[in-house]
């Protein structure tokens, strides 16, 4: 597959839903299937649950938080952004073991332009895509008056956190992981970086 030009990117929206929650389950290691299977109700699956929250038009993972690439009218991968203007009120020890260090960054992420979720599907990876969506949501925050980015990634994904770094963003704190079955990373932290756009 060749990417010689640049991605389409643009807004997602409502009709993206189902592919935002496939992405965001990519993106978040499997960890958002474990928590949506805990909300599934009758028949639903977790994926059902997903893009019914993805389809929301408010919340953080929202469509309308969301930045998809496109090419040939499907979506190839997505970033999920969005400013964090207060501390979270959520007490990491109450909640579940496997997004509790997310949580607890997220203390130290106020006033900058969160990334939530970057992820591209099997096929458009090791292409430039994920940077093309990262400087997408940079300009985005620019636009909303916000002077710095930031981003959490478990330590072990070492390719991730080359790419980031590579972008300009810097370790700025880090949190333990807390053991879950869920997790493909049982040890180690999560690590915050963040990235100056002044």
């Amino acid at each position: 597959m060749n990417f010689q030009s640049s991605p389409l990117i643009r807004q997602a929206n409502a009709e993206d839903a189902a592919a935002l929650a496939r992405l965001i389950d990519i993106a978040g290691e499997g960890i958002p299937n474990w928590l949506w299977s805990r909300a599934c109700e009758g028949n639903q699956t977790p994926l059902d649950v997903g893009t019914e929250r993805a389809r929301r038009p408010s919340g953080g993972f929202s469509f309308t938080n969301a930045l998809v690439s496109e090419r040939q009218g499907m979506v190839t991968g997505m970033v999920l952004s969005y400013p964090i203007d207060a501390m979270p009120e959520d007490d990491p020890d109450a909640l579940p073991a496997p997004i509790a260090p997310f949580v607890e960054l997220e203390r130290h992420s106020v006033g900058t332009w969160y990334i939530n979720a970057l992820a591209a599907f099997p096929g458009y990876r090791g292409k430039g895509l994920g940077s093309s969506l990262l400087a997408a949501a940079e300009r985005l925050a620019r636009e909303n008056g916000t002077s710095a980015m930031s981003i959490q990634v478990y330590a072990q994904n070492s390719g991730a956190v080359r790419l980031y770094q590579r972008l300009g963003y810097e370790l700025h704190e880090r949190a333990r992981v807390r053991s879950h079955p869920c997790q493909p990373y049982y040890t180690g932290d999560v690590l915050l970086l963040i990235k100056d756009l002044a």
